[in-house]
């Protein structure tokens, strides 16, 4: 693949994403961002992806050969349009001139209660965000040349994600922050997950594929151990409690065994990232 797109540059995983293919991807690249762009590269430009004519015209104009596609934040207001129809608009305008499409969706698109999850499984969300990202994953369903990659929650050891830091200045703050005893996750860590995605850009593989680490934890144990990285001693407003709302799946454990078998890239989980760096 000669040329590549990203979509959700401003985002964290996109931010990353970007610098990642500025250092290491033999072709050339374009990036999106949906309003101020942090990076400010002369490969980004500004586009709103629920503007389906516009999204159009900017992929035909670039005419990549493959999209990676991050943007959709469950931090909006206007959450399931930028989702579902950013997607759709992505989607179509990705398969008329051709180009693959790496989409990226998410483990909240389960309820919780048949993990662990394989590439098999059925979408059963229990809130908006998981509704949104499993619309999302039926539009690109019908691309011919996609992947859909599922993943979990993402970190990062030289910029906090955006989870760890609202905690961080919460806690800093004495404002109150509870960890979940009972929510299981995969935590993947954004440079094993920027480079997954890199990888399948030129990878033949077709589908639904889990990409991330292949360590499960409670969002207990992954937040202490953060807080532990990050050196965070201010903890006088922790509570670690069970989730009793109903609101988001328990346990979400992913199996990764076809990431692993297919991907050059290593799934390590928290504890191995925590102990190379």
């Amino acid at each position: 693949m000669n040329r590549l797109l990203i979509t959700g540059g401003s985002g964290y995983l996109g931010r990353h994403l970007v610098r990642l293919a500025a250092e290491s991807f033999p072709g050339s690249f374009g990036y999106t961002a949906f309003s101020a762009d942090p990076l400010a590269l002369p490969q980004g430009v500004t586009l709103d992806l629920r503007d389906g004519p516009a999204v159009t015209r900017f992929v035909t104009d670039f005419t990549p050969d493959a999209v990676i596609h991050t943007a959709g934040s469950n931090r909006t207001p206007d959450m399931t349009a930028v989702i579902v129809e950013g997607t759709r608009h992505v989607a179509e305008a990705t398969a008329a001139v051709g180009a693959r499409l790496i989409h990226l969706s998410t483990d909240s698109v389960f309820d919780g209660r048949d993990a662990p999850y394989d590439e098999t499984a059925a979408p059963a969300p229990l809130n908006e965000y998981g509704r949104a990202k499993a619309a999302a994953e039926a539009i690109v369903a019908g691309h011919p040349n996609a992947v859909i990659v599922r993943t979990s929650l993402i970190y990062g050891l030289e910029e906090m994600d955006n989870g760890t830091a609202w905690m961080a200045a919460a806690l800093r703050a004495g404002r109150p922050v509870t960890l979940f005893t009972n929510q299981i996750r995969n935590p993947v860590w954004v440079e094993t997950l920027c480079r997954a995605c890199l990888e399948l850009v030129d990878h033949p593989y077709r589908g639904i594929l889990n990409v991330a680490g292949r360590q499960a934890m409670t969002r207990a144990a992954f937040g202490l151990r953060l807080l532990d990285w990050w050196g965070m001693t201010a903890r006088e407003t922790l509570t670690l409690a069970p989730d009793e709302s109903g609101r988001w799946p328990l346990d979400c454990r992913m199996d990764v065994g076809m990431a692993s078998r297919l991907l050059r890239v290593s799934l390590w989980g928290v504890d191995e990232v925590l102990e190379k760096n």
